[in-house]
């Protein structure tokens, strides 16, 4: 087993400890015996189930959970919107970056959601535009409706369609000039499907993509992909968010990607330099939670979960610390790990989604859905949340990097596992294909994740190995430094790459790649 020259002192004694058979530079299909299936599993971290002795995951120290605050006799509220006018945030960031404000108002029982929101644009596309482009996802679910959109209390013309809403601006917007709009939605929320944690089942709401955002201005034009069966289609630029929040029930708990503070009747939100913001409600969550350096990490699960929560919980701060060292900083001041009932795992900026089949197959070991599959998910945070991309038409800069970034967690981690981890999670499958394919152009969804996700990683462990682990984690450190709060390319991805090492790399790039990058 390649030895990392970073592990810690408690990795390496473990790792002495499992007195596994080293494997020097020998690459790793070289030294595991398999038999593929690439038809196997149609989930994009797929596992197969083994029988082994149990490797136990120490648990956090936990602070206090809070006390929920016994019922009063208040009557609820009326669903109704919030402010006839939206008030600012408070102390809002000073930030180039487009912010956005929201007070949402849930019906939990009787899903539907009320929204006020305000979205403070800075123009830095260095051209003067006349429109507007966001992306409204809901609007692909049913149930979306959006009563207006003002600027400086002026109705503005619009066109919805499909997921594009084209705002009309009265005049154009200079480059570095600000506009602040406002708008008015509701959103009848649709029931879930497994295939997708956005709407509601009998033990939770979760709401993604759940408000309008205005998509990146790339080239001269507004970038929306459309939605594909695939893979995720979005691009986000990094904003900064403050969200709102109350209900008409007193006994729902929502699981978002912030911490919250009281404001006034609402709970308030932040999160700054994020592609994204989601929450989840639930009238039946549990939660366990601790701090993480800076970071308050919480895990929420149902009844009869307990166990598998903290598992997931102690996994989620073991990655971060890892990762950290790794890749740098923890991009937020929080961490939601949700279950739900999914197929897979879900990640957003500050939360991810497990699901429920994982918890069910949990075994109380590191070889597990749960703990490999989590971790996944928490590389998004880097791989995604930090460093942005095309996730439609370069998904491997985010997948291959969260795919490799559970290798790296094994071998630091459960040393003993981390041949176990190559063999169920990628040699299993036989994963081909060019691994700079679209979302758009795979013949099916098992050829889709062998190429982008697996045979990525597989370039990826290739590509450390010729540049050795010094260069190799000097290159992901800075190019996570370059483009943190921002997007990259391909192109990015290699220039940052042979900046950090004097190996040629270009028949790697030639074997995997069919781009001349």
């Amino acid at each position: 087993m390649k030895i990392p020259l970073r592990l810690n002192f408690f990795a390496l004694l473990f790792f002495l400890a499992s007195c596994a058979s080293p494997q020097g530079q020998t690459p790793l299909s070289s030294v595991i015996t398999v038999t593929p299936n690439p038809n196997a599993s149609s989930t994009p971290t797929p596992f197969q189930p083994v029988t082994l002795t149990p490797t136990a995951i120490a648990s956090p120290t936990l602070i206090p959970t809070f006390t929920p605050e016994p019922p009063t006799n208040t009557p609820p509220p009326t669903f109704a919107f919030t402010a006839t006018s939206l008030p600012q945030p408070t102390s809002p960031p000073q930030s180039s970056r487009t912010q956005y404000t929201l007070f949402a108002l849930l019906d939990y029982y009787g899903h539907q959601l009320a929204v006020d929101e305000t979205i403070r644009y800075t123009n830095q596309t260095g051209v003067s535009l006349n429109e507007l482009v966001l992306a409204v996802e809901p609007n692909h679910r049913g149930g979306f409706t959006l009563e207006n959109i003002l600027l400086d209390s002026n109705l503005l013309n619009y066109d919805l369609n499909g997921h594009r809403l084209t705002v009309y601006l009265p005049q154009p917007v200079q480059p570095n000039a600000q506009i602040t709009l406002a708008m008015r939605f509701r959103i009848s929320i649709p029931a879930k499907v497994k295939e997708h944690p956005y709407g509601y089942d009998s033990s939770q709401t979760n709401l993604t993509d759940w408000y309008p955002f205005v998509v990146p201005f790339v080239n001269g034009g507004w970038l929306l992909h459309d939605e594909y069966y695939l893979g995720e289609h979005l691009v986000y630029d990094a904003a900064d968010f403050e969200v709102n929040v109350r209900t008409t029930e007193g006994s729902v708990t929502f699981a978002t990607s912030g911490v919250g503070e009281p404001n006034n009747e609402w709970t308030r939100y932040r999160l700054l330099g994020a592609r994204t913001f989601a929450l989840s409600a639930s009238d039946q969550f549990q939660m366990v939670e601790t701090v993480s350096g800076s970071a308050v990490m919480r895990a929420y699960y149902f009844a009869g979960y307990a166990e598998e929560g903290l598992a997931a919980l102690n996994a989620a701060v073991f990655s971060v610390r890892y990762f950290e060292s790794l890749f740098g900083a923890y991009p937020y001041g929080s961490l939601s790990v949700v279950q739900s009932d999914l197929n897979d795992g879900q990640e957003y900026d500050g939360l991810v989604f497990l699901a429920t089949k994982f918890y069910n197959e949990y075994n109380g070991s590191a070889r597990s859905n749960l703990v490999a599959i989590g971790v996944h998910e928490i590389a998004h945070q880097w791989w995604f949340g930090l460093v942005g991309s095309d996730q439609a038409l370069e998904p491997w800069l985010d997948e291959a990097l969260s795919v490799y970034s559970e290798a790296l967690f094994y071998e630091y981690s459960y040393p003993q596992s981390y041949t176990w981890w190559w063999q169920w999670r990628v040699n299993y499958f036989g994963p081909s294909g060019y691994v700079d394919s679209t979302v758009y152009e795979a013949p099916t969804f098992r050829a889709y994740v062998n190429a982008s996700y697996l045979n990525g990683a597989n370039f990826l462990e290739a590509l450390n190995i010729r540049m050795g682990d010094d260069a190799f984690f000097a290159f992901l450190r800075d190019y996570a430094s370059r483009y943190g709060r921002g997007r990259a390319t391909a192109y990015d991805f290699f220039a940052v790459a042979r900046q950090n090492t004097t190996a040629d790399i270009s028949d790697l790039v030639a074997a995997y790649f069919r781009g001349g990058y």
